[in-house]
């Protein structure tokens, strides 16, 4: 439990005559912006440690509080205030402009006067204080007369290029790579006149937030290899948004040029993720422009879909529905919660049934009671929160692959005064959970009840009620287990939260995409919830039975109990039995699909309607903190149309049937009015029965090994499609196996399991003999369809030749 911060002890000093008061410890250039004063720096940045290299920031300072002042200008980035001190900055000073005016000299002698053909011409730092605080000319020369080069551009890695000419060692990217993402694989190397920034020629700059280094940087030295010489600053228009690719919510600026968008940079949110995000919400965009997005809507006649208008689109989707019987709804974890109310209102008025779920991976019903009973309508943990708790637990969650800006805040945590203990249930010690310092309860895939369980009688971890419990949701695939996490809590005081993986699973889940819950967590077995929802959306009653979820939805289309299907954005690979999934999609009568780009589904559907990405629409994401995040529409794009629109076109058409209602709403706001008019469920809340964990010693599969695995954060997910140079840094996919394993089957091993097998490279880890990690979606289709389901038993070999020989 986090204390009230105590009475911040101030400082009052004298900046250009203005007399201020700011918290001790305070730096003299933070200092100064208080007072409206902008002292020029390149190295300085508000969340980096101090350094003191680039030496533009230099002030005079008079007088340093003891009536006493320095006899040369100080660096105001490294200097911290004390009681009377009197700083003149370049504004007042005479010494000061004169010492930062040959800072600049300096820092030109060898920089090149590129800005015409630099990517950073025209939002540079340097550009910009080279008029405002340089001189008009220069005293110096080059060498001979010609300025430094270096061969260029330099790979630093796949994405990231360096012009060493430019760099002026102002140590923003190194810092960058040490304090915050803990990936030192960039460094200040040579000394004098050679330093530059280097990197070990066997190891390149393997990082998942690389992208930061090239945006902080206050030259054009780092460039993204996607954006470089693509488009110039001034041609941009730019506008705020969220970041689509996990449930962290973090703030971007999309900037675009006649209708496309050039490039995303982080945007400055201090309660969420400060001024960072991952590679992938930066580079991650080009999903969207993709040769197979669709554009036009379409309908099957003769067998072949062929394009449609929306309104036939609509009526042909409308009429196949209503025909096809009883139908269910898949939506995937991909909306913005104002289309997640949509398809929840659809599935109750329109087709008269709970049969919903967005949950397009493994699942189970222990699942659906604890969210209803934990999660919905509960805000307990903030990212703040993270840097206060005395003990994170990691359950079932890898944050630096799943959500990097928990990981960031994590490691910061960890890396604080006092730091946070951070304890993960897991095989092994990942990189990221190195890199925070933590703790690894080392636990086999299904072990994880009895290791959480253990957590409450050992004092050393301390979990108490300072801690929080972070839950993923890989932890639903294993009976028992979400009980055990939501019981260490109860026992310990501890707060606890859930962390999906995908940006619309928390809105889903709010706006009721469950078969055992309605908007705002209303229960669907409670009458008077039901009655409630009915009232508000003007309807006689909703249906009354919990739905099935999605692997029964998918076994019911299989028997011919339902006969049709709405799929939004879901990939058959990720769902618990991929070939399970594909023999429902294909033995349903009627399949209506809404999606962003051509994919399995669609060419299975019936109907076929395009729907916008979120560059194209207005929306909100609901974080894993329960935050709301609207974001506008960046671009107007006619080809395609918001889900909840396409969804509202439809239940017309079915009203006009005599099938249901329509929705009452055609746009966001709309949408959005309504689910505010509905509001949160203040009656009981649904209680979470206790499960029991199941053990599975796969003794019928003597010899093999308890198959453990995740997403890495970038893999081989449709929305990293189009950026060649962020799919080259994905991590290379292996097999990680105990010493004595891999001294048994060698470099390379063939891994099988009842539904195929993979051949990967061999990597040691400290992990138990019985156990194997392998990526969950980089390689072939992903595990669920290649292998096995995570948890099961699979065997290893050594990996043979062409030949039939051990490799």
């Amino acid at each position: 439990m986090t204390t009230a911060p105590e009475k911040t002890d101030l400082v009052t000093l004298t900046i250009d005559g203005v007399q201020v008061s700011v918290p001790k410890d305070t730096l003299v250039i933070r200092a100064a912006e208080q007072v409206g004063v902008q002292i020029p720096r390149f190295c300085d940045h508000p969340l980096l440690e101090p350094v003191g290299a680039c030496r533009q920031c230099l002030v005079d300072v008079p007088d340093a509080g003891n009536g006493r002042g320095f006899p040369k200008p100080q660096a105001s980035c490294t200097l911290p205030v004390a009681e009377g001190m009197v700083v003149n900055t370049q504004a007042t000073s005479e010494v000061a402009d004169k010492a930062q005016q040959g800072v600049m000299e300096f820092l030109l002698i060898n920089h090149p006067l590129d800005c015409p053909v630099c990517d950073k011409g025209g939002e540079c730092p340097l550009q910009n204080q080279a008029m405002s605080n340089g001189r008009g000319e220069s005293r110096f020369q080059a060498t001979g007369g010609v300025k430094r080069t270096y061969p260029k551009p330099i790979n630093i890695s796949a994405q990231v290029l360096l012009d060493r000419e430019r760099c002026v060692l102002c140590a923003r990217c190194t810092r960058f790579s040490d304090q915050i993402a803990g990936d030192p694989f960039i460094a200040l190397v040579e000394r004098g006149a050679l330093q530059q920034v280097g990197i070990y020629e066997k190891e390149p700059f393997e990082s998942y937030f690389s992208g930061n280094t090239i945006q902080i940087c206050p030259v054009g030295a780092l460039t993204s290899a996607e954006y470089r010489f693509r488009s110039r600053p001034f041609d941009l228009v730019s506008a705020q948004a969220v970041a689509e690719h996990d449930s962290c919510g973090s703030a971007i600026r999309v900037d675009h040029r006649r209708g496309k968008v050039m490039r995303r940079l982080a945007g400055n949110d201090p309660e969420v993720n400060e001024e960072w995000i991952t590679d992938k919400d930066r580079f991650g965009f080009r999903y969207a422009q993709s040769g197979d997005r669709l554009s036009h809507p379409m309908v099957r006649e003769d067998g072949e879909l062929r394009p449609a208008s929306w309104p036939e689109a609509f009526a042909v989707a409308a009429r196949g529905l209503a025909a096809a019987g009883a139908a269910g709804v898949l939506t995937g974890g991909r909306l913005t919660a104002e289309d997640a109310y949509a398809y929840s209102k659809f599935a109750r008025v329109s087709l008269g049934t709970n049969d919903i779920d967005f949950r397009a991976r493994p699942h189970s019903a222990e699942e659906a009671d604890f969210l209803a009973s934990e999660v919905v309508l509960r805000s307990p943990v903030t990212y703040d929160d993270l840097e206060h708790a005395t003990t994170v637990v990691l359950a079932g969650l890898e944050p630096e692959d799943e959500a990097g800006a928990i990981f960031l805040r994590l490691r910061k945590a960890s890396m604080g005064r006092p730091g946070t203990r951070v304890v993960s249930v897991a095989p092994y010690a990942s990189r990221g959970l190195q890199k925070m310092g933590g703790q690894l309860v080392q636990t086999a895939p299904g072990a994880e009840p009895a290791a959480l369980a253990s957590l409450v009688e050992h004092a050393d971890y301390g979990i108490d009620t300072g801690a929080i419990v972070l839950v993923g949701e890989r932890l639903a695939a294993v009976p028992g287990a979400l009980t055990a996490a939501a019981d260490l809590a109860r026992r310990t005081g501890a707060r606890l939260a859930w962390v999906p993986r995908r940006a619309g699973d928390r809105g889903a889940l709010e706006t009721g995409c469950l078969p055992t819950l309605l908007p705002g967590g209303r229960p669907v077995a409670d009458a008077a919830a039901r009655v409630d929802a009915a009232a508000t959306w003007g309807v006689d009653s909703l249906p009354e039975s919990p739905g099935r979820d999605g692997d029964a939805i998918v076994a019911a289309l299989a028997a011919g109990e339902l006969g049709g299907v709405v799929v939004a954005g879901v990939d058959p690979d990720d769902t618990a039995d991929p070939a399970a999934t594909r023999a429902g999609l294909e033995a349903a009568r009627f399949v209506v699909a809404l999606d962003l780009r051509e994919s399995e589904v669609t060419r299975l559907a019936d109907v076929v309607l395009p729907v916008a990405p979120v560059t194209d629409k207005a929306g909100m994401f609901v974080t894993w903190e329960g935050r709301p995040r609207p974001f506008e529409v960046v671009l107007h794009n006619p080809a395609s149309l918001p889900d909840l629109r396409a969804l509202a076109g439809i239940a017309e058409e079915l009203a006009a049937l005599g099938h249901g209602a329509t929705l009452g709403f055609r746009t966001v706001a709309e949408a959005r009015a309504e689910m505010e008019e509905m509001g949160p469920w203040d009656g009981e809340r649904v209680a979470a029965p206790a499960v029991d964990p199941v053990t599975d010693e796969g003794a019928a599969h003597d010899g093999g090994l308890r198959l453990a695995s995740w997403k890495q954060m970038l893999d081989n997910g449709r929305l990293q499609d189009g950026d060649a140079a962020l799919r080259a840094t994905a991590r290379t996919a292996v097999v990680r196996v105990s010493e004595a394993v891999a001294s048994e089957v060698g470099a390379t091993a063939t891994l099988t399991g009842d539904r195929g097998s993979v051949t990967l490279p061999v990597e040691v880890a400290d992990i138990a003999e019985d156990t194997c990690w392998v990526p969950a979606n980089s390689f072939g289709r992903g595990v669920l369809a290649d292998l096995a389901s995570p948890g099961s038993r699979v065997t290893i070999t050594p990996a043979t030749n062409a030949a039939g020989g051990a490799q």
